[in-house]
């Protein structure tokens, strides 16, 4: 009487996906982006409700510059560009910083 035995083995990868980076959207100020254009940006681009927006768009304009939001740093950075692009369309100088948070 023989008997087989079969032996098998199960290799597991361990491979640990890391959270994409954070990344702040800083608004800079300056003295020509109108404050409305501001606001409306904040709005439309980050999504913020009005009451934020007029918020942060008067930090940034008391302090010089103001997070608006963290994102992982793809979005933040077509966030960024969005931004960009729409005050470059209004004739506004507006600048966008991306910082790790």
């Amino acid at each position: 009487m023989s008997t087989k035995t079969e032996v098998t083995q199960s290799t597991k990868s361990k491979t640990k996906i890391k959270p994409p980076s954070l990344y702040n959207v800083i608004y800079i100020n300056d003295n020509q982006t109108t404050m409305e254009f501001v606001v409306e940006s904040l709005k439309v681009i980050f999504y913020h409700s009005e009451e934020t927006a007029k918020e942060l768009t008067l930090k940034i304009h008391e302090d010089g510059s103001s997070v608006v939001k963290t994102l992982p740093y793809e979005i933040a950075e077509q966030k960024g560009v969005e931004v960009t692009m729409l005050a470059r369309n209004n004739g506004f100088p507006l600048a966008i910083k991306l910082q790790p948070a």
